[in-house]
């Protein structure tokens, strides 16, 4: 209720002072009832007043990425560490921004700020890029006059949250790639260069062997369903789409399964435990207490098991529990992260520690990232070079047989 009756817009007037004269200019107010009342106050006899109108979203600009908003963090961190007034730091920033819709975010928070209403408010007008834990950390800032501090921890995290993201996002599109070319690469060979051999092996009047009738079997069945079978690809991955978007028990399930995957699931437990460090860490040494700081970690880990156990955290450090007696009960932290958290809390330096953690398991993430990569790069040769290899040789094993034959 409170954000509300905070919430004003910018208004433009027109009007004359008490000698008559002409005058114009800006006004924040709730609405133009009062903007008018207020100008009277001034001695101003209103004429016209507009409410003024904020520059919209989702032009023709490239879409706002995360990493959009850790920039934008960072630079409003570091201008107002400098001195730089807040309405002068989002003109400096939106003079700099060549995204168009990058630049009527930032103008619209300007105009909001500009007409009264605190960050925290006017970032909460924008979720889709400013999320619950962004906004309490900075409304967290501003009530206690420590905003430039909050802004800097908030910048390193999004750095740091987008850097892992990065990270795992490149892990699991190199096999996606591989496994892309290769269906490709194979298609091609069956649907264009199959039919080829197979117009000369009709005048040889052999029988040809098995493994060249198979590639040839198969080869006939994709010429002729080829349109079905691409069609079919691209409704999986539709109704996929979909069914993750909408169910919840689906994207429950696909999270549960990632976790068991080999070596990518690996990778994907690193990260969320690594987020789940991070985010604590930045809410708890914002001075948002362990309890409520919990309910934005749970949000933040990304993943449901990992969501599960934060909420049974919560409820037992809610009952009194130590936090690394909670975490040892649910059963999913790994040792390491226990230990940390328990020293942490003994010396009274749970955020350094928390800190420390994910340090440790985002170097674990980039490490068997690059691994993997290495890992990948002989595999693509292996699989290509199978696929490849396989049909060249069901390909030229009936013209051995007839060279055999003709020898």
């Amino acid at each position: 209720m409170a954000d509300k009756a905070l919430k004003t817009s910018i208004f433009s007037y027109e009007g004359t002072d008490k000698k008559g004269a002409k005058v114009k200019g800006e006004m924040g107010g709730q609405n133009i009832a009062l903007v008018k009342a207020q100008l009277r106050k001034q001695g101003i006899n209103p004429g016209k007043v507009r409410k003024k109108a904020q520059p919209l979203l989702g032009g023709k600009g490239k879409k706002i990425k995360p990493l959009d908003i850790a920039f934008f963090t960072r630079q409003m961190s570091t201008m107002m560490a400098s001195g730089v007034p807040l309405l002068q730091s989002f003109d400096i920033i939106a003079e700099g921004v060549e995204n168009p819709n990058m630049r009527n975010l930032v103008n619209n928070i300007k105009h909001d700020v500009a007409a009264g209403n605190s960050l925290a408010v006017s970032l909460r007008k924008h979720p889709q890029y400013f999320d619950d834990l962004y906004c309490n950390l900075v409304d967290s800032g501003e009530q206690s006059g420590a905003l430039e501090a909050l802004l800097d921890r908030i910048a390193t995290y999004k750095e740091k949250t987008e850097a892992l993201r990065a990270k795992i996002k490149k892990a699991m599109t190199y096999p996606i790639a591989v496994i892309v070319v290769a269906v490709i690469v194979t298609a091609i060979l069956l649907i264009k260069v199959v039919p080829t051999f197979q117009g000369v092996f009709a005048g040889f009047g052999a029988e040809l062997p098995a493994f060249t009738l198979f590639v040839i079997g198969i080869s006939d069945w994709l010429q002729q369903w080829w349109f079905a079978v691409l069609a079919g690809f691209f409704a999986v991955g539709y109704g996929y789409n979909q069914a993750h978007q909408r169910s919840e028990a689906v994207r429950d399930a696909v999270d549960k399964t990632a976790l068991k995957l080999p070596i990518m699931g690996g990778i994907l437990y690193n990260s969320v435990v690594a987020r789940y460090a991070r985010t604590l860490a930045t809410t708890f040494a914002a001075g948002v207490p362990l309890v409520d700081a919990l309910d934005s970690v749970a949000g933040a880990t990304g993943n449901v098991v990992f969501r599960t156990a934060v909420h049974k955290i919560k409820a037992d450090v809610s009952s009194g529990m130590q936090l690394n007696f909670s975490m040892r009960t649910v059963g999913i932290f790994p040792a390491m992260a226990i230990q940390m958290t328990a020293i942490g809390e003994e010396a009274g330096s749970l955020d350094y520690m928390l800190d420390k953690v994910a340090n440790y398991y985002e170097a674990e993430v980039d490490n068997a990232v690059d691994n993997l990569t290495a890992l990948m790069e002989p595999m693509i040769m292996a699989v290509l070079g199978i696929l490849v290899g396989g049909l060249i040789v069901a390909m030229y094993l009936p013209i051995f047989s007839l060279g055999g034959v003709i020898g």
